[in-house]
Protein backbone atom coordinates (compact mmCIF):
# COMPACT_ATOMS: atom_id res chain seq x y z
CA UNK A 1 0.00 0.00 0.00
CA UNK A 2 2.76 2.44 1.00
CA UNK A 3 4.85 1.59 -2.08
CA UNK A 4 1.83 2.13 -4.36
CA UNK A 5 1.01 5.38 -2.59
CA UNK A 6 4.55 6.71 -2.92
CA UNK A 7 4.62 5.64 -6.58
CA UNK A 8 1.38 7.52 -7.28
CA UNK A 9 2.66 10.60 -5.48
CA UNK A 10 5.90 10.65 -7.47
CA UNK A 11 4.09 9.87 -10.74
CA UNK A 12 1.67 12.74 -10.17
CA UNK A 13 4.55 15.00 -9.15
CA UNK A 14 6.40 14.15 -12.35
CA UNK A 15 3.29 14.94 -14.40
CA UNK A 16 2.85 18.18 -12.48
CA UNK A 17 6.48 19.23 -13.10
CA UNK A 18 6.30 18.35 -16.80
CA UNK A 19 3.04 20.27 -17.19
CA UNK A 20 4.46 23.33 -15.48
CA UNK A 21 7.67 23.20 -17.55
CA UNK A 22 5.48 22.96 -20.66
CA UNK A 23 3.44 25.98 -19.57
CA UNK A 24 6.64 27.94 -18.80
CA UNK A 25 7.95 27.08 -22.27
CA UNK A 26 4.70 28.32 -23.85
CA UNK A 27 4.84 31.51 -21.78
CA UNK A 28 8.45 32.18 -22.85
CA UNK A 29 7.56 31.63 -26.50
CA UNK A 30 4.51 33.89 -26.19
CA UNK A 31 6.59 36.64 -24.59
CA UNK A 32 8.99 36.59 -27.56
CA UNK A 33 6.35 36.36 -30.29
CA UNK A 34 7.05 38.12 -33.58
CA UNK A 35 3.93 38.78 -35.64
CA UNK A 36 3.48 40.01 -39.20
CA UNK A 37 0.24 41.93 -39.67
CA UNK A 38 -0.83 42.57 -43.25
CA UNK A 39 -3.13 45.51 -43.93
CA UNK A 40 -2.46 47.01 -40.52
CA UNK A 41 -3.30 50.58 -41.56
CA UNK A 42 -6.88 49.54 -42.25
CA UNK A 43 -9.83 49.59 -39.88
CA UNK A 44 -9.73 46.17 -38.22
CA UNK A 45 -5.98 45.67 -38.60
CA UNK A 46 -5.09 48.92 -36.87
CA UNK A 47 -7.50 48.25 -34.00
CA UNK A 48 -5.98 44.80 -33.61
CA UNK A 49 -2.39 46.11 -33.56
CA UNK A 50 -3.18 48.65 -30.84
CA UNK A 51 -4.97 46.03 -28.74
CA UNK A 52 -2.28 43.34 -29.13
CA UNK A 53 0.55 45.77 -28.31
CA UNK A 54 -1.21 46.84 -25.12
CA UNK A 55 -1.95 43.26 -24.14
CA UNK A 56 1.50 41.88 -25.05
CA UNK A 57 3.99 44.78 -24.92
CA UNK A 58 6.99 42.47 -25.43
CA UNK A 59 5.77 41.21 -28.80
CA UNK A 60 7.37 42.57 -31.95
CA UNK A 61 4.85 43.70 -34.56
CA UNK A 62 5.69 44.16 -38.24
CA UNK A 63 2.94 45.87 -40.23
CA UNK A 64 3.02 45.64 -44.03
CA UNK A 65 0.48 47.78 -45.87
CA UNK A 66 0.28 48.99 -49.46
CA UNK A 67 -1.48 52.21 -48.45
CA UNK A 68 -4.37 51.60 -50.83
CA UNK A 69 -8.04 52.48 -50.30
CA UNK A 70 -9.10 51.94 -46.70
CA UNK A 71 -5.60 52.52 -45.32
CA UNK A 72 -5.04 55.53 -43.08
CA UNK A 73 -1.64 56.36 -41.59
CA UNK A 74 -3.35 58.25 -38.76
CA UNK A 75 -4.86 54.98 -37.53
CA UNK A 76 -1.55 54.05 -35.89
CA UNK A 77 0.01 57.43 -35.17
CA UNK A 78 -0.03 56.67 -31.43
CA UNK A 79 2.38 53.74 -31.81
CA UNK A 80 4.49 54.66 -34.85
CA UNK A 81 7.58 55.40 -32.73
CA UNK A 82 7.35 52.29 -30.53
CA UNK A 83 10.58 50.25 -30.57
CA UNK A 84 8.71 46.97 -31.04
CA UNK A 85 6.70 48.24 -34.02
CA UNK A 86 7.93 48.34 -37.61
CA UNK A 87 6.01 49.61 -40.63
CA UNK A 88 6.85 48.36 -44.11
CA UNK A 89 5.15 49.79 -47.19
CA UNK A 90 4.48 46.94 -49.58
CA UNK A 91 1.95 44.72 -51.28
CA UNK A 92 1.08 41.18 -50.25
CA UNK A 93 1.30 40.13 -53.92
CA UNK A 94 5.07 40.76 -53.82
CA UNK A 95 6.56 37.29 -53.30
CA UNK A 96 10.10 38.44 -52.50
CA UNK A 97 8.83 40.86 -49.87
CA UNK A 98 6.53 38.25 -48.32
CA UNK A 99 9.38 35.72 -48.19
CA UNK A 100 11.65 38.27 -46.53
CA UNK A 101 9.12 39.31 -43.89
CA UNK A 102 7.51 35.94 -43.17
CA UNK A 103 10.88 34.22 -42.72
CA UNK A 104 11.52 36.52 -39.73
CA UNK A 105 8.26 36.00 -37.79
CA UNK A 106 6.40 33.31 -35.88
CA UNK A 107 2.92 34.13 -37.13
CA UNK A 108 1.12 35.96 -39.95
CA UNK A 109 -2.33 37.52 -39.60
CA UNK A 110 -3.77 38.56 -42.94
CA UNK A 111 -6.10 41.55 -42.65
CA UNK A 112 -5.10 42.91 -46.07
CA UNK A 113 -8.05 42.92 -48.45
CA UNK A 114 -10.09 44.95 -50.83
CA UNK A 115 -13.39 44.90 -48.96
CA UNK A 116 -15.93 47.39 -50.31
CA UNK A 117 -18.66 45.47 -52.14
CA UNK A 118 -19.77 48.45 -54.24
CA UNK A 119 -16.32 48.92 -55.74
CA UNK A 120 -16.05 45.19 -56.49
CA UNK A 121 -19.16 45.51 -58.67
CA UNK A 122 -17.67 48.36 -60.66
CA UNK A 123 -14.15 46.89 -60.94
CA UNK A 124 -13.52 43.35 -59.62
CA UNK A 125 -9.85 43.15 -60.71
CA UNK A 126 -8.24 44.72 -57.58
CA UNK A 127 -10.26 42.28 -55.46
CA UNK A 128 -8.96 39.30 -57.42
CA UNK A 129 -5.40 40.61 -57.12
CA UNK A 130 -5.46 41.35 -53.39
CA UNK A 131 -7.89 38.79 -52.02
CA UNK A 132 -6.87 35.77 -54.12
CA UNK A 133 -3.38 36.36 -55.57
CA UNK A 134 -2.32 38.06 -52.33
CA UNK A 135 -3.45 35.10 -50.23
CA UNK A 136 -1.73 32.69 -52.65
CA UNK A 137 1.51 34.66 -52.25
CA UNK A 138 1.29 34.53 -48.45
CA UNK A 139 0.50 30.80 -48.56
CA UNK A 140 3.60 30.13 -50.64
CA UNK A 141 5.72 31.89 -48.04
CA UNK A 142 4.17 30.21 -44.99
CA UNK A 143 4.57 26.87 -46.74
CA UNK A 144 8.23 27.60 -47.55
CA UNK A 145 9.14 28.71 -44.02
CA UNK A 146 6.68 26.50 -42.08
CA UNK A 147 4.91 29.43 -40.40
CA UNK A 148 1.41 29.78 -39.00
CA UNK A 149 -1.25 31.93 -40.71
CA UNK A 150 -4.56 33.34 -39.54
CA UNK A 151 -6.76 34.43 -42.44
CA UNK A 152 -9.39 37.08 -41.70
CA UNK A 153 -12.47 36.30 -43.79
CA UNK A 154 -16.11 37.35 -43.89
CA UNK A 155 -19.69 36.15 -43.40
CA UNK A 156 -20.36 37.16 -47.00
CA UNK A 157 -18.80 33.94 -48.33
CA UNK A 158 -22.04 32.16 -47.33
CA UNK A 159 -24.29 34.58 -49.16
CA UNK A 160 -27.78 35.71 -48.24
CA UNK A 161 -29.71 33.59 -45.71
CA UNK A 162 -33.50 33.64 -45.46
CA UNK A 163 -33.41 31.92 -42.08
CA UNK A 164 -31.01 30.32 -39.58
CA UNK A 165 -27.32 31.16 -39.21
CA UNK A 166 -24.31 29.75 -41.02
CA UNK A 167 -22.02 27.40 -39.11
CA UNK A 168 -18.36 26.92 -40.04
CA UNK A 169 -19.22 24.10 -42.47
CA UNK A 170 -22.00 25.93 -44.28
CA UNK A 171 -22.00 25.86 -48.10
CA UNK A 172 -20.28 28.74 -49.89
CA UNK A 173 -22.70 30.90 -51.87
CA UNK A 174 -21.09 34.31 -52.58
CA UNK A 175 -23.09 36.95 -54.44
CA UNK A 176 -20.60 39.76 -55.18
CA UNK A 177 -17.11 39.71 -56.71
CA UNK A 178 -15.80 40.72 -53.27
CA UNK A 179 -17.49 37.79 -51.52
CA UNK A 180 -16.41 35.41 -54.30
CA UNK A 181 -12.78 36.53 -53.93
CA UNK A 182 -12.87 35.85 -50.17
CA UNK A 183 -14.52 32.45 -50.70
CA UNK A 184 -11.89 31.62 -53.32
CA UNK A 185 -9.16 32.48 -50.82
CA UNK A 186 -10.73 30.14 -48.27
CA UNK A 187 -10.83 27.27 -50.77
CA UNK A 188 -7.20 27.90 -51.70
CA UNK A 189 -6.25 27.85 -48.01
CA UNK A 190 -8.08 24.57 -47.46
CA UNK A 191 -6.14 23.03 -50.35
CA UNK A 192 -2.82 24.15 -48.83
CA UNK A 193 -3.84 22.64 -45.49
CA UNK A 194 -4.77 19.30 -47.06
CA UNK A 195 -2.00 19.06 -49.66
CA UNK A 196 0.97 20.71 -47.94
CA UNK A 197 0.04 20.49 -44.27
CA UNK A 198 0.11 24.28 -43.82
CA UNK A 199 -0.81 25.59 -40.37
CA UNK A 200 -3.68 27.93 -41.16
CA UNK A 201 -6.77 29.05 -39.26
CA UNK A 202 -9.66 30.96 -40.87
CA UNK A 203 -11.82 33.40 -38.94
CA UNK A 204 -15.02 34.83 -40.37
CA UNK A 205 -16.77 37.84 -38.92
CA UNK A 206 -19.96 39.78 -39.42
CA UNK A 207 -20.19 43.54 -40.05
CA UNK A 208 -17.71 45.45 -37.89
CA UNK A 209 -18.16 49.00 -36.65
CA UNK A 210 -16.15 51.26 -34.37
CA UNK A 211 -13.26 53.75 -34.40
CA UNK A 212 -10.95 54.17 -37.41
CA UNK A 213 -13.31 52.80 -40.08
CA UNK A 214 -13.20 54.45 -43.49
CA UNK A 215 -16.18 56.67 -44.30
CA UNK A 216 -17.02 54.64 -47.42
CA UNK A 217 -18.63 52.12 -45.03
CA UNK A 218 -22.20 52.50 -43.77
CA UNK A 219 -21.91 53.61 -40.13
CA UNK A 220 -19.08 56.16 -40.48
CA UNK A 221 -20.75 57.44 -43.66
CA UNK A 222 -24.00 58.01 -41.75
CA UNK A 223 -22.14 59.82 -38.95
CA UNK A 224 -20.12 61.94 -41.40
CA UNK A 225 -23.10 63.05 -43.49
CA UNK A 226 -25.26 63.66 -40.40
CA UNK A 227 -22.56 65.94 -38.97
CA UNK A 228 -22.70 67.93 -42.21
CA UNK A 229 -26.54 67.88 -42.24
CA UNK A 230 -26.45 66.24 -45.67
CA UNK A 231 -28.69 63.57 -47.19
CA UNK A 232 -27.78 59.97 -46.31
CA UNK A 233 -28.23 57.52 -49.23
CA UNK A 234 -29.78 54.17 -48.29
CA UNK A 235 -30.11 51.34 -50.82
CA UNK A 236 -33.59 50.05 -51.67
CA UNK A 237 -36.03 50.16 -48.76
CA UNK A 238 -33.32 49.93 -46.09
CA UNK A 239 -34.58 46.58 -44.79
CA UNK A 240 -31.40 44.59 -45.53
CA UNK A 241 -30.19 42.89 -42.34
CA UNK A 242 -26.63 42.65 -41.01
CA UNK A 243 -25.22 41.32 -37.74
CA UNK A 244 -23.15 44.16 -36.22
CA UNK A 245 -20.16 43.60 -33.95
CA UNK A 246 -17.98 46.20 -32.22
CA UNK A 247 -14.44 45.98 -33.61
CA UNK A 248 -12.84 45.43 -30.19
CA UNK A 249 -14.95 42.30 -29.68
CA UNK A 250 -13.80 41.00 -33.06
CA UNK A 251 -10.16 41.67 -32.14
CA UNK A 252 -10.61 39.79 -28.86
CA UNK A 253 -11.92 36.85 -30.86
CA UNK A 254 -8.87 36.86 -33.12
CA UNK A 255 -6.58 36.92 -30.07
CA UNK A 256 -8.41 33.91 -28.62
CA UNK A 257 -7.98 32.08 -31.93
CA UNK A 258 -4.30 33.04 -32.01
CA UNK A 259 -3.70 31.67 -28.51
CA UNK A 260 -6.10 28.72 -28.36
CA UNK A 261 -7.34 27.96 -31.89
CA UNK A 262 -6.46 24.74 -33.74
CA UNK A 263 -4.66 24.74 -37.08
CA UNK A 264 -6.86 23.61 -39.94
CA UNK A 265 -10.00 24.88 -38.22
CA UNK A 266 -12.24 27.86 -38.94
CA UNK A 267 -14.10 29.99 -36.39
CA UNK A 268 -17.14 32.23 -36.92
CA UNK A 269 -17.23 35.44 -34.88
CA UNK A 270 -20.57 37.20 -34.47
CA UNK A 271 -22.49 39.27 -31.93
CA UNK A 272 -26.00 37.88 -32.65
CA UNK A 273 -27.06 41.49 -33.15
CA UNK A 274 -29.09 41.56 -36.37
CA UNK A 275 -30.41 45.00 -37.33
CA UNK A 276 -31.63 46.35 -40.67
CA UNK A 277 -29.96 49.35 -42.28
CA UNK A 278 -32.86 51.75 -41.77
CA UNK A 279 -32.93 51.08 -38.02
CA UNK A 280 -29.18 51.71 -37.89
CA UNK A 281 -29.60 55.10 -39.59
CA UNK A 282 -32.51 56.14 -37.39
CA UNK A 283 -30.69 55.14 -34.21
CA UNK A 284 -27.61 57.16 -35.16
CA UNK A 285 -29.70 60.17 -36.18
CA UNK A 286 -31.51 60.05 -32.84
CA UNK A 287 -28.25 59.85 -30.88
CA UNK A 288 -26.85 62.78 -32.89
CA UNK A 289 -30.08 64.76 -32.53
CA UNK A 290 -30.58 64.91 -36.31
CA UNK A 291 -33.89 64.64 -38.24
CA UNK A 292 -35.01 61.48 -40.04
CA UNK A 293 -35.61 63.63 -43.11
CA UNK A 294 -31.88 63.30 -43.86
CA UNK A 295 -32.55 59.74 -45.09
CA UNK A 296 -32.64 59.43 -48.89
CA UNK A 297 -33.60 56.10 -50.47
CA UNK A 298 -31.68 55.23 -53.65
CA UNK A 299 -31.78 52.48 -56.25
CA UNK A 300 -30.63 49.16 -54.81
CA UNK A 301 -27.26 47.82 -55.92
CA UNK A 302 -27.04 44.65 -58.08
CA UNK A 303 -26.96 41.37 -56.17
CA UNK A 304 -27.58 43.05 -52.82
CA UNK A 305 -27.81 40.24 -50.24
CA UNK A 306 -30.78 40.62 -47.93
CA UNK A 307 -29.41 39.00 -44.76
CA UNK A 308 -26.12 37.69 -43.41
CA UNK A 309 -25.91 35.65 -40.23
CA UNK A 310 -23.20 33.57 -38.53
CA UNK A 311 -23.44 30.98 -35.77
CA UNK A 312 -20.52 31.61 -33.40
CA UNK A 313 -21.26 28.72 -30.98
CA UNK A 314 -17.94 27.06 -31.79
CA UNK A 315 -15.66 29.90 -30.66
CA UNK A 316 -17.93 30.61 -27.68
CA UNK A 317 -17.86 27.00 -26.48
CA UNK A 318 -14.37 25.88 -27.51
CA UNK A 319 -12.38 29.06 -26.83
CA UNK A 320 -14.69 30.73 -24.28
CA UNK A 321 -14.93 33.94 -26.30
CA UNK A 322 -17.88 36.28 -25.82
CA UNK A 323 -18.73 39.87 -26.71
CA UNK A 324 -18.23 42.70 -24.22
CA UNK A 325 -20.14 45.49 -25.98
CA UNK A 326 -23.82 45.56 -26.86
CA UNK A 327 -24.82 47.69 -29.85
CA UNK A 328 -26.12 50.65 -27.85
CA UNK A 329 -22.84 50.98 -25.98
CA UNK A 330 -20.70 50.38 -29.04
CA UNK A 331 -22.47 52.87 -31.29
CA UNK A 332 -22.22 55.61 -28.66
CA UNK A 333 -18.46 55.01 -28.37
CA UNK A 334 -18.20 55.09 -32.17
CA UNK A 335 -20.08 58.39 -32.59
CA UNK A 336 -18.00 59.96 -29.80
CA UNK A 337 -14.77 58.82 -31.45
CA UNK A 338 -15.71 60.32 -34.84
CA UNK A 339 -16.71 63.57 -33.16
CA UNK A 340 -13.27 63.71 -31.53
CA UNK A 341 -11.35 62.70 -34.67
CA UNK A 342 -13.21 64.55 -37.41
CA UNK A 343 -10.09 66.12 -38.93
CA UNK A 344 -8.35 62.82 -39.63
CA UNK A 345 -11.35 60.62 -40.43
CA UNK A 346 -14.20 62.83 -41.66
CA UNK A 347 -12.20 64.51 -44.40
CA UNK A 348 -14.27 63.65 -47.49
CA UNK A 349 -16.70 66.10 -49.03
CA UNK A 350 -20.44 65.51 -48.71
CA UNK A 351 -20.56 65.06 -52.49
CA UNK A 352 -17.98 62.28 -52.38
CA UNK A 353 -19.64 60.60 -49.39
CA UNK A 354 -23.02 60.66 -51.15
CA UNK A 355 -21.80 58.90 -54.28
CA UNK A 356 -23.36 55.57 -55.17
CA UNK A 357 -20.08 53.64 -55.45
CA UNK A 358 -21.14 50.88 -57.84
CA UNK A 359 -22.30 53.51 -60.35
CA UNK A 360 -19.50 56.03 -60.05
CA UNK A 361 -16.27 54.01 -59.86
Amino acid sequence: MKITLYYNIFENLEIFIKLNLYMVKIEVVMKRMKVLITGGLGFIGSNFIIKIMKKYPAWKIINVDAKLSGSNKDNLKEIKNKKNYLFVKGNITNQKLMDKLISKVDLVINFAAESHVDRSINNPKPFIQSNIIGVYTILESVKKFNKKLIQISTDEVFGSLKKNSATENFQYNPSSPYAASKASAELLIKSYIMTFGCKVIITRCTNNYGPKQDTEKLIPKIISLAKKNKKIPIYGNGKNVRDWIFVEDHCDGIIDVLLKGKSGESYNISASNEINNLKIVNKILKLMDKPKTLVKFTKDRPGHDFRYSLDSSKIENDLRWKIKYDFDEGIKKTILWYNQNALSHINKSAKELSKVEWKTR
